[in-house]
């Protein structure tokens, strides 16, 4: 039965080729569906995205130190004294809508739902190039030149009260990640501080989306610092604090450079809505790098 088959589409497909491809099996006939068109991203008014300027400064990029480690096993190294330590900066460019809420259901350790309202910003981070990169010149002196390559973006958000001395860290609430994408843009993909870790290439941006929770309702001056916009940094070391046969690194501090945001709400507790979010604190700058 199977040969005599068989020998049917064999002159099925000599004498009507366009009959031998209507006995194809569904799945090898069906026509591909044209990819759907990429709906385009929501439009906004001008001034709704607040950017900040990265600060780039050529002193970023080269520092003089002592290497106390030497100098602990013989303190006459004069070669270890101010030494110039030289490493490649960059820096991503950062927009922001300034601080929303949202009230989302969160699941609770007992199992149950409880309704909470959620402090939230969106935020994007595109990296433009022009890493700054010392080059040795013949004289055998530094220059400073820009370089394109992909950036490792890795951050970090902490809200802090200058009321109240609190400190809330970004938290991961996927829960919040659906209503928030509804509200601000359905199109576009908003990621939260553990999926936007990344390389980003040059030209490209990703957007996220930074929350809090449990946040003191009683807060009316808050500034929020974001770590990972770029890699410029300083360092010290405490006088005398590295002894021979100590780890390597006793007695240093390092600090970063971060991004401080400022804001106020003049509000009280009782009846908390995001229309009493203001950018920048009276009497203050809206937005300044800090090392911390």
């Amino acid at each position: 039965m199977y040969r005599k088959w068989l020998a049917l589409l064999t002159v099925a497909a000599v004498c009507c080729p366009a009959a031998l491809a209507q006995q194809q099996l569904p799945q090898a006939a069906a026509k591909k569906k044209p990819a759907a068109a990429a709906r385009p991203y929501r439009k906004l008014a001008p001034g709704v995205v607040k950017a900040v300027d990265s600060a780039r400064q050529l002193a970023e990029a080269t520092s003089r130190h002592d290497v106390v480690e030497l100098l602990a096993v013989d303190p006459n190294f004069d070669w270890a004294k101010d030494v110039p330590f030289r490493y490649d900066v960059w820096s991503l460019e950062f927009r922001f809508k300034p601080m929303r809420m949202i009230w989302v259901d969160v699941p609770q350790r007992s199992g149950q739902m409880r309704r909470k309202l959620i402090w939230y910003m969106v935020y994007s981070a595109t990296n433009t190039g022009k890493i700054m990169h010392p080059v040795e010149d013949s004289d055998r002196t530094y220059k400073v030149v820009a370089v394109d390559r992909p950036v490792r973006f890795i951050p970090e958000f902490v809200l802090e009260s200058h009321e109240f001395d609190k400190a809330y860290m970004d938290r991961v609430i996927p829960v919040a990640m659906g209503p928030i994408r509804l509200r601000e843009d359905r199109n576009r993909r908003f990621y939260n501080k553990v999926e936007i870790c990344r390389n980003i290439e040059v030209g490209k941006t990703v957007w996220g989306v930074a929350t809090w929770e449990d946040v003191d309702p009683r807060i009316d001056r808050f500034s929020v610092y974001v770590k990972g916009l770029t890699n410029a940094y300083r360092w010290t070391d405490a006088a005398r604090a590295f002894k021979k046969g100590n780890p390597i690194g006793t007695g240093r501090r390092l600090w970063r450079k971060t991004l401080k945001l400022n804001f106020w709400r003049p509000g009280d507790e009782y009846f908390e809505h995001e229309r009493e979010f203001r950018y920048g604190i009276p009497g203050e700058v809206d937005y300044e790098w800090v090392y911390r």
